[in-house]
């Protein structure tokens, strides 16, 4: 019921494409909140928004913005600029180990539609007010545009820098998925070739690497909470169960990913990040946006229903 609650909102927008829906949530972090084949939910975490939102804890398709993943700590200092980030924030989501996690919280942010068909929406963020400068001193706007056809959904995201100065890109999606005709153990996973990051006991990389062959298996026993640079910057993950194959395309501006599928949970998130996590904070992989330029990352949910 709370779930049908966040989509009934006027402000909610859906997408229909074939014998695919989609629905997303503007006043609600452009949070994708349903993707449906034959009116089967592919997205996970979906059933009870009100209590995610509550929690602070991601759902569905979210943006995880300004940053994906961690921070070590509730500082960092970038472009020369040192932030001390208010623990006390509500804008602040913090994991088991008291660290920032995933930016402002996806309820938290509302965005302005400026474009919505039957198979497209498109949004901006306008990262201007003070709130939001406290945690991420950079003016710019973010632009997000979906495309749903029939086979799949395009996530294309603009990050465009204010004349005042460069902008650092750090942002990450964090989509969840599941099939409900099989057990999680029998689903089967593919993953290209990358180069696995090493991290310490927070969940932050240390800056090491090391060599990761590909997966391509059942998940079985399985579990994964890893994160990876990518050889390819457009590549291909891949999870099916009995009756359909979902794969995530990353076609640009995303050099890393995440893979999180716990061995007791009937979900896998296929994440694509611009940066690794801690980006912020140690520079590593962390790219800049130059005043008045844009920056752009795209990828697509491709579901394969024969």
């Amino acid at each position: 019921m709370a779930t049908r609650r966040f989509l009934q909102e006027s402000s909610a927008r859906t997408l229909v494409a074939g014998d695919l829906q989609a629905v997303f949530l503007p006043d609600h972090g452009m949070l994708g909140a349903s993707l449906r084949y034959k009116g089967v939910e592919i997205l996970r975490r979906v059933e009870d928004l009100e209590a995610a939102a509550a929690r602070g804890s991601s759902a569905g398709i979210p943006l995880l913005y300004p940053w994906a993943n961690r921070l070590a700590e509730s500082r960092y200092r970038v472009l020369g600029q040192e932030v001390v980030l208010d623990k006390s924030s509500p804008l602040l989501h913090f994991d088991e180990h008291g660290l920032p996690m995933h930016g402002v919280p996806w309820p938290l942010l509302r965005w302005l539609v400026t474009e919505a068909r039957q198979e497209f929406i498109t949004a901006q963020l306008d990262w201007f007010s003070s709130d939001l400068l406290a945690l991420f001193p950079f003016r710019h706007r973010v632009e997000l545009v979906a495309t749903l056809r029939p086979d799949g959904l395009t996530l294309e995201t603009t990050v465009v820098a204010s004349s005042e100065g460069p902008v650092p890109v750090s942002f990450g999606f964090h989509p969840y998925f599941g099939f409900s005709e099989l057990s999680r153990a029998n689903w089967h996973l593919k993953l290209p070739a990358m180069r696995k990051l090493v991290l310490d006991g927070r969940g932050i990389p240390t800056g090491d690497e090391e060599r990761f062959a590909g997966f391509n298996d059942e998940l079985g026993e399985s579990s994964f909470d890893d994160g990876f640079a990518l050889m390819d910057e457009q590549t291909t993950f891949a999870v099916a169960g009995a009756a359909c194959k979902v794969n995530v395309e990353l076609l640009a501006g995303y050099r890393y990913a995440q893979v999180f599928a716990p061995k007791d949970k009937d979900y896998i998130a296929l994440e694509p990040m611009t940066a690794p996590a801690n980006a912020l904070s140690n520079g590593r992989g962390l790219r800049f946006v130059a005043p008045g330029e844009r920056f752009r990352a795209a990828f697509r949910i491709h579901i394969d229903c024969p």
